[in-house]
């Protein structure tokens, strides 16, 4: 049987994407757009319908987020995935997030090559802790061609799971056309990115950032908390009883231009979660021209060294109380890590630069040197 990956006057010009994936999340509707830019035809899968820029489908399958339905929902999904190929012949499959939309990729049954993109805990958390997730995980990487991830800590903990195809570190990425430096605001304004949710430490920041401001108390001084989340509520009460209500704005969950005003007022931005890979938010303020105070993670360290920010240890109020205060009374030195950072990003992690790299390896997965696909076909028939 030919497979479709020789068909390389098509592909090369208008390759064919079936995305499993979380439309409702800015990630894939960032990815799916900067594919269909570059000429990729695109229909996602998705248990969370939304509007994907660049897709010619949504389709939902077992909607919501109970997490016995990425199992039960397989049959479902063998099912719709026979019918979207019979009418859009896609020439690859890519899973976002291997213990969930990764599964759905490489149990959907289409004799294509298979790309998997582990987002963070997909590797780092679940696997460590389920028998069962850690043996989803191993089966999926046996059945990739081809396996991306944001952090060099994450490329590691992969091969430990001896994926079939290759794997390489893909960013996420900053657009370097829309977070630009700019002046920030008079005083001392911080801005954090992440979203309200345990993971993330906001609380802490929140303990952290009242400290500054009883022990700064002639500086004007705002922290602007961006992301939404299931903590709203609590971390509202928190910033109640600190008495700095007057100092923090909730904005919640907030498009790009909103996002690049409150990082551009800043000073410093600050992300500290428990566990994470590369993060976009880091990215995005270091292309703002920010400073960074970080949590001590092993993806962090590969972004933040002494010349561009902070690293703290995770939930540690007095250091980043310290960091926090250093970037108020070192504005100079801060400003100065800020230039730092943000040549960075220009250099090493502009989303245009990251999905360029994406579409080569998109080219390789279809055109391979060697056709793995052809070897393996019959283990695909489970």
């Amino acid at each position: 049987m030919t497979s479709r990956a020789g068909k390389k006057g098509k592909t090369q010009k208008h390759p064919r994407i079936l995305f499993f994936a979380d439309a409702s999340s800015v990630h894939t509707r960032r990815w799916v757009a900067a594919v269909a830019e570059r000429g990729a035809r695109a229909i996602v899968i998705t248990r969370q319908p939304a509007e994907v820029p660049g897709a010619e489908e949504v389709i939902a399958v077992a909607p919501g987020s109970d997490k016995l339905s990425w199992f039960t929902a397989l049959l479902q999904v063998r099912r719709v995935a026979r019918e979207v190929a019979a009418r859009f012949q896609p020439d690859l499959v890519h899973g976002h997030y291997v213990t969930s939309y990764g599964l759905w990729a490489t149990a959907c049954g289409l004799r294509v090559p298979k790309v998997l993109t582990a987002w963070g805990s997909d590797i780092l958390v679940t696997p460590r802790q389920s028998r069962l997730m850690r043996m989803v995980v191993a089966w999926s990487m046996h059945h990739a061609d081809l396996v991306t991830a944001d952090s060099m800590d994450m490329i590691d903990e992969i091969a430990r799971y001896h994926p079939a195809g290759p794997c390489h570190q893909i960013l996420w990425g900053a657009d370097t056309d829309k977070f630009v430096p700019a002046t920030p605001a008079e005083g001392f304004e911080v801005v954090s990115l992440r979203t309200w949710e345990p993971n993330y430490n906001i609380d802490v920041i929140i303990d952290a950032f009242a400290r500054v401001v009883a022990v700064r108390p002639d500086t004007q001084m705002t922290l602007h908390l961006l992301g939404g989340g299931l903590q709203q509520a609590e971390l509202e009460q928190k910033v109640k009883h600190l008495g700095v209500q007057d100092h923090v704005q909730f904005h919640g969950r907030v498009g790009d231009a909103a996002m690049v005003a409150a990082i551009q007022r800043s000073r410093v931005s600050v992300s500290v979660p428990t566990s994470d890979a590369t993060s976009v938010s880091v990215l995005e303020s270091m292309a703002c021209g920010l400073p960074i105070i970080a949590s001590d993670l092993p993806a962090n360290h590969q972004w933040i060294d002494a010349q561009g920010g902070w690293i703290v240890p995770v939930r540690d109020v007095d250091a980043l109380t310290q960091a926090l205060l250093q970037a108020h009374d070192q504005q100079q030195q801060a400003a100065k890590m800020g230039r730092h950072n943000h040549a960075r990003i220009e250099r090493e992690a502009s989303r245009r630069g990251q999905m360029d790299a994406m579409w080569r390896l998109y080219q390789r997965a279809l055109h391979p040197l060697t056709p793995r696909l052809a070897r393996r076909r019959p283990a695909d028939r489970t």
